[in-house]
């Protein structure tokens, strides 16, 4: 049976690793999950990315939103704007149970990666998720002269601003979290999962090393492309790409990922791209690409990794 190691952020990425582990054993797959977006909110680290794959990974998470915990209650966050305190990031009663117990492993001397580690096993969750570093690499985005984190951009201020560059503080400094390269060199087979490439994948390459060590890998490197007739299935890839000067499409992802891919997924509606996307070297498998429940993940990830080498 196949390793996996899967890099990970956002609501793609959470649907396509769920069905990943209905398609091979779960404790075969690695995933390596954005930490970029973390941020301090009411006193509590929240790790939004981390928190989307643990939740899809549990069972907990929900289906409406592609956010957070399902049927989750929000007495706590009404609470605190009564008392006058900002409530533009939603954190649900349970979803707030999740961060600070999180906190309180920080505080106790634990590391992102431990605290991460332990969470999963409360959470029964078999597979191995791991933060791509126990520093701290914070994705700011840039519009002209303003400056924000990444949750200020996108949930407080709804991605609105016409982003002019995107950097990823700390990450100079960062080391990958403990076994991260370990399961890379382990793995049969890398998925780069249909996340936003400047916001989700982008700070995880960030960190030197595991950027080396994904362009000397002997596995099998398999994207899907987050970009769907001409828009991001979710989120603001669609909008920061074009910002940038980067062709909205599966071609322009299969630029972006160029040096590290070996084959690139794209939706049915995208087929047009194949020729130009192979004449760039990389193998171009057309599916169905949209995950619109459980099913569809499962899909997909067996079109993943049965992709031709």
């Amino acid at each position: 049976m196949m390793k996996v190691v899967a890099l990970a952020g956002g609501v793609g990425a959470a649907k396509l690793v769920r069905g990943i582990v209905r398609v091979i054993p779960p404790h075969y797959l690695t995933i390596i999950g954005n930490s970029g977006d973390d941020f301090v909110l009411h006193g509590l680290h929240i790790s939004p990315d981390l928190d989307a794959i643990m939740y899809a990974l549990s069972g907990l998470g929900s289906e409406t939103t592609g956010w957070g915990i399902a049927d989750d209650t929000f007495n706590c966050l009404q609470m605190l704007g009564q008392l006058g305190f900002e409530t533009w990031f939603k954190l649900g009663d349970r979803d707030l149970a999740i961060h600070i117990a999180r906190n309180e492993m920080l505080e106790n001397g634990l590391t992102l990666s431990q605290a991460t580690n332990e969470l999963c096993k409360r959470l029964k969750i078999v597979s191995k998720l791991v933060p791509m570093s126990d520093e701290p690499v914070r994705t700011m985005v840039y519009s002209g002269q303003k400056r924000f984190y990444f949750q200020e951009y996108f949930v407080k201020r709804g991605a609105k601003d016409k982003v002019t560059c995107v950097t990823y503080e700390g990450c100079q400094n960062a080391k990958p979290s403990p076994g991260t390269l370990e399961a890379m060199r382990a793995a049969e087979t890398i998925v780069i999962c249909p996340s936003n490439p400047i916001l989700s994948i982008s700070p995880i390459f960030s960190i030197s090393a595991i950027e080396n060590e994904m362009r000397r890998t002997k596995a099998h490197v398999i994207g899907i492309s987050p970009i769907v007739a001409g828009k991001a299935i979710k989120g603001p890839a669609d909008k920061i790409m074009a910002s940038l000067g980067l062709e909205v499409s599966p071609y322009g992802i299969a630029k972006f990922y160029k040096d590290y891919l070996d084959c690139l997924i794209i939706d049915r509606k995208d087929a047009r791209f194949k020729t130009s996307i192979e004449r760039l070297g990389i193998r171009v498998v057309v599916a169905d690409t949209v995950m619109k429940n459980l099913q569809h993940s499962i899909s997909l990830a067996k079109t993943v990794l049965e992709a031709p080498l």
